[in-house]
């Protein structure tokens, strides 16, 4: 039987592969726009039209498409090119972050608005909730995606100068709602192999032997590389400026396995089917080794050495006693403080491991390319990365490159939260493409990041803290133990900030400090939004509340007494951080907005009758970028046409860095954002920067373009004054020209005048910001929730944030990023949680499994802006990418002890563990144990 299919108005014949599915086929003719998020009918980023039906296209066998008309989000706008109604609408609500769902929620809608008024009309358009069940954003938080369904416009239109402070839409708002907005695998590239990597099956063992030869002999297979093809160099996987920040704990390919899902060996091969074949036929002998998986056992006396062997070039700790990093410190007397309490409170938190869960998942394509003076080729690594320079510098260093001789560029990233911060297949991929001289890809399946990559550090807070009768601190004592897994990348960094801020938003007397980072044989643990400050924030806050009630003081009033106030030293045991200021302080407004809310709320009315109700809040302050310089690089250029170009080389996967570079460069050039392009995320574009992480794409690379545009804009009068004879001050920027004192000069003009006076050099201007000094960030979660105590579900019926984010920059984008991240922290509160077994393997490898915050899981959060302007953030600009999360936790188990007279001291707070706790508290109350 011949094979056809129309695909957006075009017949294909190609006849797929045998079990092959939509996904795969469309997007092997080129429809990028249909995205592989999960691979098992999760997510709904494959989402499809097929004879004008939503369907996902992983789960729906290509051979079925024979004789239908298919429809991608390549093909809903009309043939003229005019929009669907639902992508316009999406653009003018801008109802996207990363974009990576985009097409899944598009074509979802889109569907369904075709079925308003026929006999098919089941309603789902009133119902959202029902209409997305089978549709993930890990991004937004759904309120900005529900905007866009039912048409409310918050783009506001260009105005020349007035950019910031305004909702300029995102610039690749487009080629997002078209489909066309190029992310890692989205190109086509020549001669292109595939690579599959075989995982170890033991948590702890040692290579003895592998045999390679019925691999080899699989048609297709090209390469199979294990530890002896690998460089014996050691080297860590997290990315940071400084890398003697991470131990050098890691190799390519090692003959020891630390966890279950360590890669063992590399299968390269001319498809992806031959090289999971090639896997298969690999034998490996082991020697399994002792394992352990708790971090306290790990610390003990007789426990297995993970890294056994390690030196001190690795800069572990510890090795003996498996401690990657550890911190102690003490101001004061703690034992001395706790004894002049009048209440005193001692408890132990825990939390659990989360999954970024970026829709896009890991992997990275390597090919070679001319080097543009005709020398030779270079390697070019096309990566899902925050950090495309620090990923080439240690490529470089690992294979003796040099680094004119790589290029890594990022396209547009599919969600990060800090998991991108790491170099996970670019290493593996170069091994194999340096070795046979072809394009080699990797793209990671949903499973393997499960197993394969890197989740949140699972802490343990045991925690005291004591206050007199006054309401006033006098000690706080925490001991914390980070479960950083079989290797330490970023585990002493996240364990040493984790006890920075959380210590020092609070005045105290005394305070004291002893915690580790501790490897075990689990998954790898890695940088997650928040960096550690989100659990033991989660201790403090809800320890803070405990105090409050033992002291009969309303909770808000009791940290508002303790509060570091404007102008006063942050004081932390581990240490002041000397370049760390308050350069602006929203933290009193924070807690304004809490208190009336408070005042004026009446959701307590909208809970089910002989339900708990119950109110709490909490509070953070977090650092506007890393300690130890956080570099950026920015060039600004006056283009032939009279347009302006930003070089940057921040990545953009969602944060919004892309639309404020645009809006602070129209502001100092006084022109429209329509008429800058930006390059980024390529080690071309300029000559370093640190990355996309530690929220420093505004207060970093956002001041290095301000720096370069500004100085552009100088140049640029003092060019048009040469040309013209005017005075200087007399020459004044527009949007597409230069006014001198009555004479128009048109930006082409200027631009060729530039050439004319042999003043080429004044057409653009460069900008460099090295991360310090450093301000803070504030924010406050306020919730009001029921609960049914019969079967212990849940109901939020009111969640307020306020965010101390200086000058807004882009108030929609902004407010996107607040919502968020409070839905991405509800998701870690109430059920996301990478459970592992007795031998540490991962047993929530999917997202069926795993269950993620969906469109009906999520309330609609107020977000309000404090009136602050910061004195080192560009424009008074401050970080508000990672903060909003840190409070919500405590602030939710605030309420929770509000509502239920229950402290809940562990992550996630399941509705089984709430019923749970309920029961176990009628019971014991029954028995007259309980109060």
């Amino acid at each position: 039987m011949s094979f056809g299919v129309h695909v957006n108005g075009r017949f294909a014949r190609d006849e797929p592969r045998a079990g092959q599915c939509l996904r795969t086929y469309l997007r092997e003719r080129g429809w990028f726009g249909v995205k592989k998020g999960c691979d098992a009918g999760d997510c709904g980023a494959c989402t499809v039209h097929v004879d004008g039906e939503p369907v996902h296209s992983c789960l729906y066998p290509a051979v079925r498409a024979c004789g239908r008309s298919v429809t991608t989000v390549e093909g809903l706008a009309s043939p003229d090119g005019e929009l669907h109604p639902v992508q316009r609408r999406f653009l003018d609500a801008q109802g996207y972050q990363c974009g990576f769902c985009t097409a899944g929620f598009l074509m979802t809608t889109a569907a369904l608005e075709a079925e308003r008024g026929t006999p098919d009309d089941d309603g789902k358009l009133d119902d959202l909730p029902r209409a997305f069940k089978g549709n993930i954003c890990r991004c937004t938080g759904y309120r900005a995606i529900e905007d866009a369904v039912r048409g409310t416009r918050h783009v506001e239109r260009p105005c020349a100068g007035a950019a910031v402070g305004r909702n300029v839409a995102a610039p690749a708002g487009p080629q997002v709602v078209t489909g066309t907005a190029r992310y890692t695998f989205d190109v086509e590239v020549p001669g292109l192999l595939h690579m599959k990597l075989l995982r170890s099956p033991h948590p702890h063992a040692r290579i003895l032997a592998v045999d390679t030869a019925a691999a080899l002999r699989v048609p297709g297979v090209h390469a199979v590389l294990t530890h002896e093809d690998a460089p014996a160099t050691l080297y860590s996987s997290a990315r940071h400026e400084h890398p003697t920040e991470d131990p050098d704990d890691t190799r390519v390919l090692d003959d020891v396995v630390r966890y279950v899902g360590q890669r063992v060996a590399a299968v390269v091969a001319d498809s992806e089917q031959a090289a999971e074949e090639g896997c298969r036929r690999i034998e490996v002998t082991y020697e399994v080794l002792p394992h352990v998986t708790d971090p306290e056992e790990a610390m003990r006396p007789g426990a297995p050495v993970v890294h056994a062997g390690k030196g001190p070039e690795a800069r572990i700790a510890r090795v003996a006693d498996n401690v990657a990093g550890e911190v102690h410190g003490e101001i004061g007397d703690v034992e001395r403080g706790l004894a002049e309490a009048d209440v005193v409170y001692e408890g132990t938190f825990r939390t659990q491991r989360v999954q970024h869960a970026s829709l896009e998942t890991h992997g990275c394509v390597a090919y070679f390319e001319p080097k543009e003076d005709g020398s030779g080729e270079r390697l070019t690594v096309r990566s899902s990365t925050q950090t495309p320079f620090l990923t080439r510098r240690a490529l470089c260093a690992l294979y003796g490159l040099p680094e004119d001789g790589v290029r890594v560029v990022a396209g547009r990233v599919g969600g990060g939260f800090g998991g991108k911060q790491e170099m996970l297949t670019e290493d593996i991929v170069t091994l194999a493409a340096l070795r046979l001289r072809r394009p080699v890809k990797l793209e990671y399946t949903r499973a393997e990041q499960f197993h394969g990559a890197t989740t949140r550090h699972p802490f343990t807070i045991g925690i005291t803290m004591g206050a007199r009768a006054d309401g006033t601190l006098t000690a706080v004592r925490m001991r914390v133990v980070a479960n950083t897994g079989a290797y330490g990348n970023h585990g002493p960094a996240v364990m040493f900030h984790s006890v920075g801020e959380s210590f020092a938003v609070y005045r105290a007397p005394h305070k004291k400090v002893d915690a580790w980072s501790v490897y075990t044989n689990v998954v790898p643990a890695g940088a997650f939004r928040g960096y550690g400050l989100g659990q033991v924030t989660f201790a403090v806050e809800s320890v803070m509340d405990e105090l409050a009630r033992r002291l009969g003081m309303d909770p808000l009033a009791f940290r508002e007494k303790n509060v570091i106030g404007p102008g006063e030293g942050m004081h932390s045991p581990i240490g002041e951080e000397e370049d760390l200021h308050i350069a602006s302080y929203g933290l009193d407004q924070c807690l304004s907005v809490v208190h009336g809310a408070l005042e004026e709320d009446r959701s307590a009315e909208d809970a089910p009758d002989g339900w708990l109700v119950g109110q709490g809040a909490a509070l953070a302050m977090i650092a506007t970028g890393p300690p130890g310089g956080h570099y950026a690089d920015a060039r600004v250029s006056l283009l032939e046409d009279g347009r302006y170009d930003i070089a940057v080389g921040t990545a953009e996967f969602g944060n919004g860095t892309t639309t404020v570079h645009q809006q602070i460069t129209a502001g100092a050039l006084n022109t429209t954002e329509d008429r800058l392009t930006v390059r980024q995320s390529d080690t071309d574009v300029v000559r370093h920067d640190t990355g996309a992480f530690g929220s420093a794409g505004t207060v970093v690379a956002g001041k290095a373009v301000l720096l370069a545009a500004t100085s552009l804009a100088e140049r640029l009068r003092g060019l048009a004054a040469r040309h013209t004879g005017v005075a200087r001050h007399l020459c004044v920027l527009g949007a597409e020209s230069v006014d001198c004192a009555g004479r128009t000069v048109s930006l082409k003009e200027l631009y060729e005048a530039g050439h004319a006076l042999g003043a080429a050099g004044e057409l653009a201007a460069d900008g460099h910001w090295g991360g310090s000094p450093r301000s803070v960030a504030f924010n406050a979660q306020w919730f009001r929730l029921a609960v049914d105590p019969g079967t212990g579900e849940i109901r939020i019926l009111r969640s307020v944030h306020a965010a101390d984010a200086g000058k807004v920059m882009n108030p929609m984008q902004c407010r996107g990023q607040v919502e968020g991240g409070v839905a991405q922290a509800l998701g870690a509160t109430l059920f996301e949680n990478v459970r592992v077994d007795e031998r540490g393997e991962v047993t929530t490898a999917a997202f069926r499994r795993y269950r993620l915050p969906q469109y009906a899981d999520v309330p609609r959060t107020e977000v309000h802006f404090t009136e602050t302007s910061d004195a080192i953030g560009p424009l008074g600009a401050k970080s508000m990418s990672e903060s909003p999360f840190n409070p919500v936790a405590p602030a939710f188990a605030n309420a929770l002890r509000d509502a239920t007279g229950i402290r809940f001291t562990e992550l996630p707070v399941t509705r089984d563990r709430l019923w749970l706790a309920l029961d176990r508290r009628q019971r014991d109350m029954g028995n007259g144990t309980g109060v």
